[in-house]
């Protein structure tokens, strides 16, 4: 079995050294430290609870990820995870909240500094990250995004059926030129939710224009630019389904930039619900996506993981649900009148 001796010796440093880097202590150079570190996961290196001359106490730390941080996570769905997160885990944890794509490798995500791990997925490049917390042994939650890999606890919402909803709405209320402003390139959500675009436009017999979806980024921004975009056509749409709320609020601004109104001169529904959805002018017509409510739940099934509770992999879906509000007019109305 490796010791901290052993790592000492290949460190050529001393033991007391070792056991200060795997406790992250903060008298440890930077440099010194990550090579500690990966030696320690090279060797595998697991602290042995049985021994009497314990080094190594829990680290009461849980770690919560995203696929990035700074790029195509909205500050309000990085705010309601943390707050459903860090409402469950009481004052016993530390909260270390950071992005998959700060790391250059993952030799310091051990069980030594973690006792457990959320993972708020959003895209296929995690898995290399869901791999190696696995093979470490880390307790490891999974939310967002559905992972086929068994003995997993994995949380998630519905995201096609609550798009599929939203663009039904727009077609109830007579729309039939409807546009989608895509969520980021290459995460599940947006592929999800452009799924469910396309069902209702299929399901309803209605056509499919390729001008009418544009590329966005999840942030207001680039809904601006996506609006505009559409606006140019020789043809715009009357009607626009938004990925998320923030794309869908920089739309709205899009549209009154040119002298427009919503909805009388164009429809606008978003996703998320999030807290300006309901404050904006007119209000923003959404669908609910319960981020806190998994980020709760996930939160317990991980510290009851942390606690050896025994208990099985895991898959749940929490339901959408479509908020009505102000944003969408209802053209058969006006053809009736």
């Amino acid at each position: 079995m490796v010791t901290i001796k052993d790592i000492a010796k290949l460190a050529n440093v001393s033991h007391t050294t070792v056991s200060r880097a795997l406790n992250n202590s903060p008298y440890i150079k930077e440099p010194t430290k990550r090579r500690i570190l990966e030696i320690a996961s090279q060797l595998n290196y697991t602290p042995n609870y049985n021994a009497k001359n314990l080094v190594m106490q829990k680290s009461h730390t849980i770690g919560l990820f995203f696929t990035s941080i700074t790029n195509g996570t909205s500050p309000i769905f990085l705010a309601d995870t943390i707050k459903g997160v860090n409402s469950v885990i009481g004052q016993e944890f530390n909260l270390f909240v950071r992005g998959i794509d700060d790391y250059d490798d993952f030799s310091s995500i051990n069980n030594m500094r973690f006792d457990g791990i959320i993972l708020m997925s959003q895209s296929e490049v995690d898995n290399t990250f869901i791999y190696h917390v696995m093979q470490k042994r880390i307790p490891l939650v999974v939310l967002n995004r559905e992972i086929q890999e068994q003995g997993l606890i994995n949380l998630l919402s519905n995201d096609q059926v609550g798009a599929r909803q939203a663009v039904e709405h727009l077609i109830t209320n007579g729309h039939k030129d409807i546009a989608l402003i895509e969520g980021k390139r290459g995460f599940k959500s947006a592929q999800a939710r452009k799924e469910g675009y396309m069902a209702a436009l299929i399901e309803n017999e209605l056509l499919i224009h390729k001008e009418y979806q544009v590329e966005g980024h999840y942030d207001m921004k680039s809904g601006y630019t996506a609006m505009n975009q559409l606006l140019n056509l020789d043809r715009p749409p009357t009607a626009v389904f938004c990925s998320n709320d923030d794309m869908a609020i920089g739309a709205m601004n899009a549209v009154f930039a040119r002298g427009l109104k919503v909805p009388d001169d164009m429809s606008i529904v978003g996703f998320d619900d999030i807290g300006f959805a309901q404050y904006t002018t007119p209000r923003l017509t959404t669908v609910k996506r319960p981020v806190e409510k998994i980020s709760i739940e996930g939160a317990k099934r991980l510290l009851a993981a942390i606690s050896q509770v025994p208990g099985q992999g895991v898959k749940l879906f929490e339901n959408t649900s479509l908020i009505v509000r102000d944003s969408v007019k209802d053209l058969k109305e006006d053809a009736r009148g």
